[in-house]
């Protein structure tokens, strides 16, 4: 493969660590003291979920997050930042690209309506599964230095 500056596994790893950031952002910019205090991530979820067009997405909020606000909202913030540091640092990368376009399904499912989400949510996905199937951690992570994968 030819490429300029980078050789195409640490354009990769660029990649890689680049939607690292991208979900290390999400992280920082989240008001925590509301999400976790006052809940105001889950009761925008929950608000944006009771007017979903689908009644699968409905039901499963109120089945898997309405009855446990606290532990959702804990669950979504650190998720967030246990990606973000995963991919970046390349340590259990695959595992962390699974999550990440897990969680972008169900961001991307949840905020159906919302072109802007949608867009981010795709992006981030279509990152995630280059990074898995490219195998992106074979460049500048920890998981190739300790011989992981």
């Amino acid at each position: 493969m030819d490429a300029i500056g980078l050789s195409g596994a640490e354009w990769l790893a660029v990649l890689r660590i680049g939607l690292g950031l991208w979900w290390l952002e999400s992280w920082r910019h989240k008001d925590k003291k509301g999400w976790f205090e006052r809940g105001t991530g889950i009761a925008w979820a929950a608000d944006v979920a009771a007017k979903h067009k689908w009644n699968a997405v409905r039901s499963g909020f109120d089945v898997v997050v309405r009855p446990r606000p606290k532990t959702m909202a804990y669950v979504v913030v650190y998720a967030e930042l246990a990606l973000g540091l995963g991919l970046v640092a390349g340590l259990l990368t695959p595992f962390a690209l699974v999550g990440g376009l897990l969680l972008n399904l169900l961001y991307f499912t949840l905020m159906i309506h919302d072109w802007a989400e949608q867009g981010q949510n795709a992006m981030m996905g279509l990152v995630s599964v280059v990074a898995l199937f490219a195998m992106s951690w074979q460049t500048w992570s920890l998981d190739h230095a300790i011989g992981l994968f």
